[in-house]
């Protein structure tokens, strides 16, 4: 008996190396299913990619929506919404109020729909803001505010208690306008205030000292 190989079998009958027609058939319509399968998850990423943009295009339309209310018009649900969905406010509001910086704090007042203070400040006075945080100046810091919220409320010329008249939106902050015209807007019995516009007038003491030198 001869034991035929392969080879020699496909040699001596001219046997080609492919597939029976309805094998042939087969494979091709394997191969369909194969594409069909890679094209429908492409289209399931695509349709994922889609919804997850849509997805979050409503928050941010929500958000916008509630950030263009007041503080007063918020219900408490636009609260909660915010504080969930926004994550600036929640990485601020995880900190310190009193380290603040002058962006953050206008950040979390826009967002919040309160009185934008800040607003009230010029970018030296924000930048010199942000220069008493970093120094850990608090006390200084809180003097600024204390000016920012007084622009911020009053227009104008005002009168001070002695007898003074300025506008405090043209007056720039210094140490001596604060010794004499600013610390004059908030009656304070308790002494507080005094010593935030103490420290405010130290630390631009100190700094005009500094860009002296």
């Amino acid at each position: 008996m001869i034991i035929q190989t392969a080879g020699s079998l496909a040699a001596a009958y001219g046997v080609q190396k492919t597939l029976p027609p309805q094998r042939q058939g087969s494979a091709a319509t394997t191969a369909g299913l194969a594409d069909r399968v890679t094209i429908s998850a492409a289209g399931s990423q695509a349709l994922a990619a889609d919804s997850g943009a849509a997805g979050a295009s409503a928050v941010e339309q929500r958000l916008n929506a509630i950030k263009a209310k007041s503080a007063l018009e918020r219900t408490a649900d636009d609260v909660a919404y915010l504080q969930k969905n926004d994550a600036r406010l929640a990485e601020i509001s995880s900190k310190d109020s009193t380290t603040w910086t002058s962006s953050e704090i206008d950040y979390v007042q826009k967002t919040g729909g309160f009185v934008n203070t800040m607003s009230a400040l010029s970018d030296q006075e924000k930048a010199m803001y942000d220069e008493m945080i970093a120094q850990g100046n608090y006390a200084a810091a809180e003097g600024m505010n204390m000016i920012a919220l007084t622009r911020y409320g009053m227009s104008g010329q005002i009168t001070t208690p002695d007898g003074r008249s300025f506008d405090p939106n043209a007056t720039e902050i210094t140490a001596d306008t604060v010794r004499r015209l600013f610390s004059q807007t908030v009656v304070d019995e308790s002494g507080h205030a005094a010593r935030q516009f103490a420290a405010l007038a130290a630390y631009l003491d100190q700094r005009a000292a500094g860009v002296k030198a």
